[in-house]
């Protein structure tokens, strides 16, 4: 008997690679190129090709855990069920359903997030829902809806990279944390275009780049202001563009005037030359784009700093234009579609806003229940789980690892342990799942089918390729038989293609309108661009895109999806975004006034030097899944502190020798690693490891006041060389 692959899709970052996997006759899972998808064209890093690893029952969990006498024991799913809603109803009657947390993931499917949304709101009637995919790229998505009235990572197809003439890359290193997609990169060079990356340090993609700047970590607003002056300054600004299609330049214009170019060096340490330099590369050519990542948004000023970036593009030309705009380079698998659908504090399917009594009605309609009942706004992700334990008794945990990922870690850590129950379900026994009274196994991306929408804004279908292993169960199976533990027998079905028909109407009409994407479709187009009503009625002009362009299909050719379904049009779905109008009343974008301010916690003579953070090539967020992979652990075995030839020779330490970093909130050691590829005034760690090395033991919780994000990127330490 021949085996056959299965078309699907990677279970890490956003870009969702496509893939085919293969179940052989030993067990095991092979994957395989596919080449017809067009965000990876068949090309996979190490992380995919080595995907199937965290299959196999040697790493996973394969049976519920209950806590008994202070240690984790295999237990029946009854049991396990059972004391979970037992944990969750007991917390409800004591203290109210407010003091029931649900705190879930950016790599669940739609179809999870969406059902894990109404399980809080729904069955536990709680407001204490977030996810952790707050931590990614909510600065990005509040500055979008400031600016534009909608949050789409990318407004365009990733294909529409090298066809522009410039580039600015912030905060991103792209060569590590999305490999495949450098090759974008690679070809807008190849065509003639410029690429100008912005960090701190030296990467592999800044390797890359026509111009690096490094500027002090902290400083990006400053640095996009003092861009900004210039471009007036230069006479630069696309004035019939910003007349006809723009609000608010005035107010915009006049904060980045006090931004002037030598106050911007002292700031951030990139020169004049460098800053004029980056204007004329990103001005002369007819299209440019800005693209954000963690660096710029995980600040407690991201909102600011990104929609400073905005007023950039806006002031340029370079937004709903052919080739040109801001865009979000998402991190997690489904950090779009995972926010989108209800897990998030805030929002209800569709994008809608839980706090609007059209979106409260219409949803409410969708679930079968009274409107009045829906809980209001809850805690962002880093005040959810400050509370645990004192507000919060109780928590449901799915898919996330804040034991590793929360800034302030160690103190999250304690908080969670004071919990009077925590539940986890989880492929793998993570830090965090270790601390629970009950942790569940459940079905992983290659056992079940599902979608994901990728940092493009394409729905995507993920298929299920083998059969999960004997006692494995899914995440909706799990939340089906605790809703009806709880007193809820119907709304919760346990078929994927059944909730995703529940979606589509609860999101019909919103800003993320998934009505018109079905499964079929899906399959047969290679994936759908949101916004897709349910009928080619000309709806998407009202979610800001072109009504021409949206007659491109989800592989941006020019040839319409065609359905054999002839009840009327099909929406062909939107790639790009904003070509005629933006999402706002008037149809304008918006500028924002904003101004640079210092980072919470700036060095000083007890902390001098500046901590930033992020990921390393071979693993993946809090390293849950990864770690567990060998060939990934060869590759990047465990954490490092990365600093300065200056700073190593103060302190005494040679390469390889333990250092400690230390900063107001706990201390971290790990190998030094020397390297002139990095600021003096700078050290750098790695955030995947737990344990003395766990880089967000350091890190600052100080929150962006409209998005809530944790100013992960940027704190104030000292290091120490470890002697002994």
């Amino acid at each position: 008997m021949q085996n056959t692959a299965t078309p699907t899709h990677c279970p890490y970052c956003a870009l969702q690679c496509g893939m085919n996997l293969t179940a052989t006759g030993d067990g095991t899972v092979e994957v395989s190129e596919r080449a017809d998808f067009p965000v990876n064209r068949g090309a996979l890093c190490g992380k995919g090709r080595t995907a199937p690893a965290v299959l196999s029952s040697r790493v996973r969990l394969t049976s519920p855990l209950v806590r008994s006498e202070g240690t984790l024991v295999p237990a029946s799913w009854d049991e396990a069920l059972d004391r979970i809603a037992e944990g969750l109803s007991r917390t409800r009657t004591e203290h109210g359903p407010d003091a029931c947390g649900v705190f879930g993931g950016g790599g669940l499917t739609n179809e999870k997030a969406y059902t894990l949304g109404k399980f809080a709101r729904v069955v536990l009637g709680t407001s204490q829902i977030d996810y952790n995919g707050r931590f990614c790229m909510s600065s990005a998505a509040a500055a979008g809806i400031k600016a534009f009235g909608l949050d789409r990572g990318l407004p365009f197809p990733l294909e529409d990279i090298p066809k522009t003439g410039c580039v600015i890359l912030v905060g991103s290193n792209l060569a590590e944390t999305m490999p495949p997609s450098l090759r974008f990169f690679n070809e807008l060079r190849e065509n003639g275009g410029t690429l100008i990356v912005i960090d701190p340090r030296r990467t592999k993609t800044a390797e890359q780049a026509d111009l690096h700047l490094a500027p002090r970590p902290g400083t990006d607003l400053a640095l996009a202001l003092g861009l900004l002056h210039l471009v007036v300054a230069e006479g630069r600004v696309d004035e019939e563009y910003v007349r006809e299609r723009t609000a608010g330049w005035e107010e915009a214009r006049a904060a980045a005037m006090a931004h002037w170019p030598e106050y911007v060096e002292r700031i951030t340490g990139v020169s004049v030359p460098q800053l004029r330099e980056t204007v004329r590369m990103f001005c002369e050519p007819e299209s440019a784009m800005v693209l954000t990542a963690r660096g710029p948004e995980q600040q407690s000023k991201g909102t600011d700093t990104v929609g400073a970036w905005i007023n950039l593009c806006l002031a340029t030309g370079r937004a709903g234009r052919p080739l040109s705009g801001y865009g979000c380079l998402t991190g997690q698998g489904n950090g779009q579609g995972g926010r989108e659908h209800g897990q998030k504090a805030d929002q209800l399917p569709g994008y809608r806003k839980l706090d609007d009594p059209a979106a409260r009605r219409h949803v409410a309609e969708v679930w079968g229940v009274d409107p009045d009942s829906l809980p209001g706004p809850g805690r962002s992700a880093y005040e959810l789980l400050d509370a645990l334990g004192t507000d919060i008794k109780s928590l449901l945990l799915m898919a996330s690892n804040p034991v590793v990922s929360a800034p302030r870690a160690a103190h999250i850590e304690e908080r969670i342990k004071s919990l009077d129950f925590l539940a986890v379900c989880d492929v793998v026994l993570s830090e965090t799942a270790a601390l629970a009274d009950v942790v569940l196994p459940v079905t992983q991306w290659a056992e079940e089918t599902g979608t994901m929408t990728n940092l493009e804004g394409r729905v995507l279908l993920r298929k299920r390729a083998i059969t999960p292993p004997e006692g494995i169960r899914s995440d909706l199976e799990v939340m089906h038989e605790l809703a009806a533990r709880l007193g809820v027998e119907k709304g919760f079905p346990t078929d994927p293609e059944e909730v995703f028909e529940e979606l589509r109407r609860a999101s019909a009409g919103g800003p993320a309108d998934y009505s018109g994407i079905t499964y079929r479709r899906l399959t047969e187009e290679n994936g759908v661009f949101w916004p897709c009503p349910a009928a080619d009625d000309g709806a998407a002009g009202d979610n800001g895109a072109d009504s021409e362009d949206a007659s491109l299909d989800a592989r941006g050719s020019d040839d319409p999806a065609q359905d054999d379904d002839t009840t009327g049009a099909v929406h062909p779905g939107t790639p790009r975004l904003f070509l005629d109008r933006f999402n706002t009343p008037d149809g304008r974008a918006r500028f924002v006034p904003v101004s640079h301010r210092a980072i919470a916690e700036e060095p000083d003579d007890e902390y001098p030097v500046l901590l930033t953070t992020g990921r390393v090539v071979a693993q993946y967020q809090s390293g849950a899944q990864t770690r567990r992979v060998d060939e990934l652990n060869a590759a990047a075995p465990g954490p490092f502190v990365e600093l300065h030839p200056r700073l190593a020779e103060r302190l005494g330490a040679a390469e390889g020798d333990p250092v400690a970093v230390v900063s107001r909130r706990g201390r971290a050691v790990a190998p030094a690693r020397i390297t002139t590829t990095i600021r003096p005034d700078t050290v750098f760690m790695p955030f995947h490891w737990a344990g003395e090395g766990r880089a967000n033991t350091l890190t600052n919780p100080a929150l962006d006041p409209t998005s809530r994000m944790p100013e992960f990127k940027a704190c104030a330490v000292r290091v120490e060389a470890v002697r002994g």
